[in-house]
């Protein structure tokens, strides 16, 4: 892919007249027509209405839902790679942070916190939402990000040269998904390489999908984007299910940590689990779509901390991660396994089922927290 990225100079006419806070970057996309990125400039405005929406842009008017993209990003090997268990969903996060860093940053940028630009900065708007914007629920700390990567099925592999691997990313913001800045990130990969051995690799195609797995539309393939509107997100729809539903088994797929009055809980208590899904989701509504979730918080916890947990067949994984920036290490374990549930579920299945998607827990952005819902009775 023939990108070049070109500091300390101004954006010319492709960004147009008075785009001081991406000059001040040193930014210059010098890129082939076919990369088709967003004018800065536009790119400010879609922020500045990303909550404005049409009755046309939700599910369906009234509902209780929840709005995300899923993108698969298909790669070629150009060298071998391992991705180490419990470990995958990091190195992918990593790269991808390491590296769209590089390509938006100053090179003297410390950090969002402190960057002048950092309202304007598709970087800290992404990685670091909290620092770009000062507007969220009151009494949060640390921002969740408006994505996740899914690629715990490479845990464990070792891709050789030559070889098919992808990864999925959800995105959570349906109204200014950054896709083109994911896109241009990993494709540099061919040059920083992924992984314990820095194994480099070619991006080969993004694929849109459903929630089936199934290809929507293809929106970058070898070195051209397939520019336009993308299909309509995906949407889950929140309501009570039909059904009576009172027997339910899930499985944890990744390392899973959950907090319960300040500290690591030890077991996926029904209670616990349904209050880490519903703030999230309702967290990441509020942040990044049509607003927090109408319920009844309080009622429906109490009628979750009912639902009595029957079968629990856990266990613990030990990792950790080497930051980069800090040179510390933090951890990344949690448990895995499959617990069963028992009691009025019928209100909870689509916060359990939409936990796949978005996650749960502690530190979802690095591929912690995937869930899923293996039977319903």
């Amino acid at each position: 892919m023939q990108i070049s990225y070109l500091r300390g100079r101004g954006l010319g006419d492709r960004a147009g007249d008075g785009n001081e806070a991406a000059r001040a970057h040193g930014l210059v996309w010098n890129v082939a027509p076919i990369c088709g990125l967003p004018d800065p400039d536009l790119w400010r405005a879609r922020k500045r209405n990303r909550h404005k929406f049409s009755r046309q842009e939700r599910c369906y008017a009234g509902a209780l839902t929840f709005e995300f993209y899923r993108f698969r990003f298909q790669f070629r090997s150009e060298g071998t790679l391992y991705f180490p268990p419990y470990k995958s969903g990091n190195i992918v996060r990593g790269a991808f942070g390491t590296i769209f860093r590089k390509l938006v940053c100053m090179p003297d940028c410390r950090d969002a916190k402190s960057c002048e630009v950092r309202t304007t900065c598709p970087y800290a708007s992404v990685f670091e939402p909290r620092s770009a914007r000062g507007e969220g629920p009151s009494g949060l700390a640390d921002w969740p990000r408006s994505f996740v990567f899914r690629a715990a099925h490479l845990d464990g592999d070792t891709i050789g040269e030559g070889e098919n691997f992808h990864f999925d990313v959800h995105i959570f913001d349906v109204h200014d998904p950054s896709l083109r800045y994911f896109v241009l990130a990993f494709a540099q990969l061919a040059r920083g390489g992924l992984g314990p051995g820095r194994g480099l690799a070619e991006l080969a195609a993004v694929d849109q999908l459903n929630s089936g797995g199934g290809t929507v539309d293809r929106v970058f393939e070898g070195e051209r984007f397939h520019l336009g509107e993308l299909a309509a997100p995906i949407c889950v729809d929140l309501s009570e299910a039909p059904k009576r539903v009172h027997h339910a088994r899930v499985r944890f797929v990744t390392p899973t940590e959950l907090k319960s009055e300040h500290q690591v809980a030890n077991r996926p208590e029904f209670g616990i689990l349904f209050g880490r899904l519903r703030d999230r989701i309702s967290t990441l509504r509020t942040l990044y779509g049509p607003g927090p979730l109408d319920i009844d918080f309080r009622a429906m916890g109490e009628r979750a901390a009912a639902v009595r947990m029957t079968q629990c067949a856990l266990k613990r994984t030990d990792a950790d991660r080497l930051s980069s920036r800090s040179g510390q290490r933090h951890p990344l374990g949690g448990f895995v396994g499959e617990v069963e549930y028992q009691g009025e579920l019928s209100e909870f299945v689509a916060y359990l089922q939409l936990g796949k998607w978005v996650g749960v827990g502690r530190q979802t952005v690095w591929g912690k927290g995937e869930m899923e819902v293996m039977e319903l009775a």
